[in-house]
């Protein structure tokens, strides 16, 4: 019995060893923007460039939920790398759009839900996008090859609702969109909680306009001089800007589309197909143009990213979320392309796999930097309108 016990116990020990090297393995970042924002604070010379600097001068010390805000604050233009006399070679190393980009991942996995799922966000990669895709495309067509519809839809045929039942999709995409609503929702409502301890949801009067507005407009991928940021070198450049503004609006507008048309079946009876000039189809059609040019640009820009302002392990997971979007673009202007044509099954199983590999890593991808960065710009337009407490400290 005591040999048990002492096995237990060592067994015991060994998981909480292992544990706390599993959290200091995850302190090293935070530490890093501590030791980094302590040096900045002292010296304020990009206090003007963005929001992180003002929200950094109302903190003394920087606890973890304090890195992870102002991590997610970040914006990762460049303009304080270049500008920063501490910057590598110098013996300080200061780099904070790096440092701020590791805990962003950090920020992800912490706050994943569930938990157990948060390892995705370093696994969601180029290859386990595509590979979703292509798995979820196979199946479809397979399905639709079983049913001997493959290649047997006559020309003039442009229902898709003939391939796929309107009601099997509904049950297939339903689940996943209400899935990736319910962990973005819980997690972003937890680091919340993390920035804003006791404070519940209580904001200033004009906090939420300000926060929408700089989420919206990007205002703080200007440079904090108007001229735009970095990307490859020390030139300024407004690409990164646009080309994120292309890709959002793309994205909304296309989930716009698709949302107008769900009012015109179940509310106004008419369900699809819809041609030109209808609602839908006009803001299908732009929004997915404008998602193929803004998911081009990121792509390139993502290549030529300069090595010092990011951190290059996210890589993959910013490419495969870039490559799904563009994919979802591509394949949806394809498939209205090929309306009526015997291609048009085809193209309607790769369409349906990529938007559902695309929605299925959404609460695990990129698209989680949105939510928090939001969430971040949000806290920031309540915190400036109270006074300093590290100011009234100081006195």
């Amino acid at each position: 019995m005591s040999a048990q016990a002492s096995n237990m116990s060592g067994t015991a020990s060994l998981q909480n060893l292992v544990q706390e090297a599993r959290s200091l393995a995850l302190a090293e970042p935070v530490a890093e923007v501590a030791r980094q924002m302590q040096i900045c604070n002292a010296c304020r010379y990009c206090e003007g460039f963005c929001a992180v600097f003002p929200a950094m001068t109302h903190r003394l010390t920087f606890h973890e939920a304090d890195v992870h805000y102002l991590a997610n604050l970040c914006h990762n233009c460049g303009a304080c790398l270049h500008a920063c006399q501490y910057a590598p070679p110098h013996e300080f190393a200061v780099n904070v759009p790096q440092a701020m980009a590791k805990v962003r991942l950090q920020t992800y996995t912490h706050y994943a839900w569930p938990r157990a799922l948060g390892t995705l966000y370093a696994r969601n990669g180029l290859t386990v996008a595509l590979a979703a895709a292509l798995s979820l495309s196979v199946f479809l067509l397979l399905t639709l090859a079983a049913s001997d519809a493959l290649w047997r839809v006559p020309l003039a045929q442009a229902n898709f609702y003939s391939l796929f039942p309107h009601n099997t999709l509904v049950a297939l995409f339903s689940p996943v969109f209400v899935w990736a609503l319910v962990a973005l929702g819980l997690g972003v409502r937890q680091f919340w909680r993390d920035m804003s301890p006791g404070e519940g949801k209580r904001t200033e009067p004009g906090a939420l306009p300000e926060a929408a507005h700089n989420a919206l407009a990007l205002t703080y991928l200007d440079g904090g001089h108007g001229e735009g940021c970095h990307n490859e070198d020390d030139g300024w450049t407004h690409a990164r800007r646009r080309f994120h503004h292309a890709t959002f609006y793309g994205f909304a507008l296309c989930f716009a589309s698709t949302s107008v048309a769900t009012l015109y079946h179940y509310i106004g009876g008419a369900p699809a197909p819809y041609d030109l000039p209808s609602l839908p189809k006009v803001l299908g059609a732009v929004g997915g143009i404008s998602l193929l040019v803004g998911t081009a640009g990121l792509w390139r820009l993502n290549v030529r990213r300069h090595p010092q302002h990011g951190d290059a392990a996210q890589k993959p997971m910013d490419r495969g979320f870039i490559a799904l979007l563009f994919l979802t673009a591509l394949t949806g202007l394809g498939l209205w392309a090929a309306r009526g044509s015997v291609a048009m099954p085809a193209l309607l199983a790769v369409h349906l796999g990529v938007v559902m590999a695309l929605f299925l890593t959404l609460p695990y991808g990129k698209f989680a930097h949105g939510i928090f960065r939001s969430a971040a710009l949000l806290r920031w337009a309540v915190e400036k309108r109270r006074p300093n407490p590290a100011a009234a400290g100081s006195e």
